[in-house]
């Protein structure tokens, strides 16, 4: 289905890479970018998966390349980062969405190696692309750096207490990065999704009793989908948002209100 562009929120003439962009809040950011006229570098693990997304893209009428490899990994992550920097002069917006909870239960539960795979995926890829990409941007003095958090990252949700932790760091190091590159005119926002329909998040919606819980406490008494997460993206990629950094926005339906 072709998306129309949103001229108020135009990307025209910037490129954009999008980390775990193959589905669920990930897929809507990079599709809402291409959109609004942004080139967008799709990246995720599986390469068959950033084909198929690229082609999607290109049949809904936008410009996109595929950029494979899994950024936890030190030398697939450099692949990436390398190859992103020739791509139309490098990123002006990077999306930190790729995101890992191999466990749901008790912190007590959770083996060193699990920590370290949340850890690895969720806050030092995202400080290692940023470390990598911001030179570039800092020679344009122009950039968005965009981390998507959790709403465990302002408090920890029952059962995915690593992640939370992970998710909490990942808002420190986007104020870091609001303080320290903002006089290089390269803003950094952190996004907080609550429960959002995804594949990633299915075995906490596919939980009836669960939902209940939740639309109980959620004014606006829906689940939320990748497209409201991503709308937000786009506000903050765009220049719409041009005196915004070191942001915490919030995408829950008022769960945490």
């Amino acid at each position: 289905m072709n998306q129309q562009r949103d001229t108020g929120y135009s990307l025209d003439g910037r490129t954009a890479l999008v980390t775990g962009a193959t589905r669920g809040i990930g897929l809507a950011i990079a599709r809402a970018f291409a959109a609004a006229g942004a080139r967008v570098l799709v990246n995720s693990r599986k390469a068959d998966a950033v084909e198929r997304t690229v082609r999607t893209i290109r049949e809904e009428g936008g410009v996109a390349e595929a950029l494979a490899g899994n950024v936890s990994r030190p030398e697939e992550l450099d692949a990436v980062a390398n190859a992103a920097l020739t791509r139309y002069d490098g990123p002006d917006i990077l999306v930190n969405n790729a995101a890992a909870n191999p466990v749901y239960g008790p912190f007590t539960s959770v083996s060193p190696e699990a920590f370290d795979k949340i850890i690895a995926v969720n806050l030092k890829a995202p400080f290692e692309l940023t470390r990598r990409l911001a030179p570039r941007m800092i020679e344009r003095q122009r950039g968005a750096i965009i981390n998507i958090s959790s709403i465990g990252g302002l408090a920890p949700e029952p059962g995915l207490g690593i992640y939370s932790v992970s998710k909490a760091a990942i808002i420190s190091l986007t104020k870091v990065m609001a303080i320290e590159l903002g006089p290089h005119g390269i803003r950094a926002n952190a996004i907080c999704p609550g429960f959002i329909k995804t594949d990633f998040s299915a075995t906490l919606w596919q939980n009836e009793q669960l939902v209940d819980e939740v639309l109980a406490r959620t004014p606006m008494k829906r689940l939320g989908e990748p497209n409201d997460v991503a709308h937000t993206a786009l506000f903050l990629a765009s220049d719409q948002s041009k005196f915004c950094t070191g942001g915490v926005f919030v995408v829950d339906g008022g769960y945490r209100a």
